[in-house]
C-alpha cells in the first residue's frame, strides 16, 4: 500500500506500526484481555497517529480547505489525503455515539487494515453480520460525509 502512496508523504508504515507500538506500551503493561481488545486498542492508536498527523500538516497549511471522503472501496488510511482523513475521523466519531460497534468495526477495517473475516473472528461476528453492519457503517459514513455543512 505505501508504494501507491503520493510522493512526499512523511509517514512509513514501519513508523506507524513502531509509533502505535510506543503508544501501546507506554510506562507500563497491558494486559490483553483478548485479540479483539489489542487490536482495537492498535487500531485505535493508529486512528490518532494518523488524524495528529493529518491536523499537524493542515495546521501548517491554514487549514487549505477539507474535502469529502469516498468510501466507495475501503483502503487502509495511510492512503488517505490528510483532508480526507480529518473527515473520516469526524464522522467516525459521531457514528460512535450512536453505534459504538460499527464504529469499532469501521476502525478495525479502515485504520487496522483488517478483512471481513479477521474483523469478524476478533469482534466474535459471523462474516454475515459483519457484512451487514459493514454495509450500514459505510451508508452511514457515506451519507454523513457528503452532506453538506
Amino acid at each position: 500500500m505505501m508504494a501507491r502512496r503520493s510522493p512526499g508523504q512523511t509517514l512509513q508504515a514501519t513508523a506507524l506500526v513502531h509509533e502505535a507500538f510506543l503508544r501501546l506500551s507506554r510506562g507500563e503493561t497491558q494486559p490483553w484481555q483478548s485479540p479483539a481488545h489489542f487490536y482495537s486498542a492498535a487500531a485505535e492508536a493508529m486512528r490518532r497517529i494518523l488524524i495528529d498527523q493529518a491536523r499537524r500538516k493542515g495546521a501548517l497549511r491554514r487549514g487549505g480547505g477539507q474535502q469529502r471522503l469516498s468510501l466507495d472501496e475501503v483502503q487502509l488510511a495511510l492512503d488517505t489525503p490528510d483532508d480526507q482523513l480529518l473527515a473520516m475521523d469526524e464522522a467516525l466519531s459521531k457514528l460512535a455515539v450512536e453505534a459504538p460497534a460499527k464504529a469499532e468495526l469501521v476502525k478495525l477495517r479502515f485504520f487496522a487494515g483488517l478483512t471481513v473475516a479477521e474483523a469478524g473472528k476478533l469482534l466474535g461476528m459471523s462474516e454475515r453480520s459483519v457484512k451487514r453492519q459493514w454495509a450500514f457503517a459505510r451508508a452511514w459514513l457515506y451519507q454523513e460525509l457528503t452532506e453538506p455543512d
